[in-house]
């Protein structure tokens, strides 16, 4: 099985919007028209499909988000599909997909992070579908800052790109922009200075390996499942290993620690050649930080550990592709990640 990269966007592609967890409230479609429109600008023509409703947790019920999904992702004639955001229980459209028709379908970009990671990193382990954890659909009007790219600048880049992305040394400290009454906000509030943080080691880091993660919250409660096996996906796909990346929502550090031992006991990171971990805006425990909770758990696995990398909830965002090759450099006066589509 090698990985399968969708083609590239290009113009007068249809680029589908559903909800396969959380839909738009009422009082927040306008932030939706604005990203909406800011695709639409690119040349895109954007199809909003039918699970989309905000008023409870999920937009719809499970069937109904399964089959909106499916409908997407394997229309030829959609060749992006970006979830305005996560939410909590994308879990439950797992059982529901039809596994075997998303292998033989023509590749569909899939966009978003949070719980769409639920979706996206068994898409690409199950399927050798390559996806893209990046910004959503509401957070797409951003202008990105200096040395980022948007997921519609890699969706739209050919087969064997190669691209590298270094952090802005900037981010937001605090809070959320109020879409219910800045619908058209489109500049982050980075007020805070930071820059990557190698947590097992001290010394340079240059590694390699295929990429693929996710929201430790949501994949956690996948390990040790059929959808989860990296392990399987190394072997087949990335003999010279994984380069696994994860990040905290919210998840105070006692969690976040137990959650990731279950995932090393469960084979999760057995195949990382190095673990990167999004900055986190979660709380710290009593006794225990954010960055020693991932110590804790990874460091037996003697492989490097950067944190504060920008792909997580906290602005701005790097966007990965599950699948792509990546490199990796840390040093003390540089940090890049570079990935290939091939």
């Amino acid at each position: 099985m090698a990985v399968r990269y969708p083609r590239p966007l290009r113009p007068g592609d249809r680029v589908g919007i559903t909800s396969p967890s959380s839909g738009v409230a009422e009082e927040l479609r306008p932030r939706l028209d604005v990203a909406r429109s800011v695709v639409e600008s690119r040349g895109y023509e954007v199809v909003v499909g039918r699970c989309m409703d905000g008023d409870g947790h999920v937009s719809a019920p499970a069937a109904d988000r399964a089959r909106d999904l499916m409908a997407m992702l394997t229309d030829p004639g959609i060749r992006a599909v970006v979830p305005p955001w996560g939410g909590e229980t994308a879990i439950d459209l797992l059982p529901l997909l039809d596994w075997d028709r998303l292998r033989t379908a023509e590749p569909t970009w899939f966009v978003g992070f949070s719980d769409v990671s639920t979706l996206l990193t068994p898409l690409t382990l199950l399927t050798g579908t390559a996806t893209l954890h990046g910004n959503n659909l509401m957070d797409t009007p951003y202008a990105v800052p200096e040395g980022l790219l948007s997921w519609l600048d890699i969706a739209a880049a050919p087969e064997g790109h190669r691209f590298t992305q270094v952090p802005p040394r900037r981010h937001r400290s605090t809070g959320w922009d109020d879409y219910r009454a800045h619908p058209e906000v489109r500049e982050y509030t980075l007020d805070a200075a930071g820059s990557w943080t190698r947590l097992d080691a001290v010394g340079d880091v240059e590694v390699e390996g295929r990429l693929i993660g996710g929201c430790i919250e949501t994949l956690c409660n996948l390990t040790g499942t059929a959808y989860l096996d990296t392990s399987a996906f190394a072997r087949a796909e990335a003999p010279e290993g994984l380069l696994v990346y994860v990040e905290a929502a919210e998840d105070d550090a006692f969690t976040i620690c137990r959650n990731l031992h279950g995932m090393r006991l469960a084979g999760f990171f057995d195949r990382a050649n190095a673990v990167l971990v999004g900055r986190t805006s979660a709380p710290d425990s009593a006794s225990l930080t954010q960055h020693r909770a991932v110590l804790d758990a990874l460091g037996p696995l003697n492989v490097p550990i950067i944190a504060d990398v920008e792909c997580g909830h906290v602005p701005p965002y790097l966007p990965i592709v599950n699948g792509a090759r990546g490199r990796v450099v840390h040093t003390a006066t540089r940090s890049a990640l570079t990935q290939t589509l091939d």
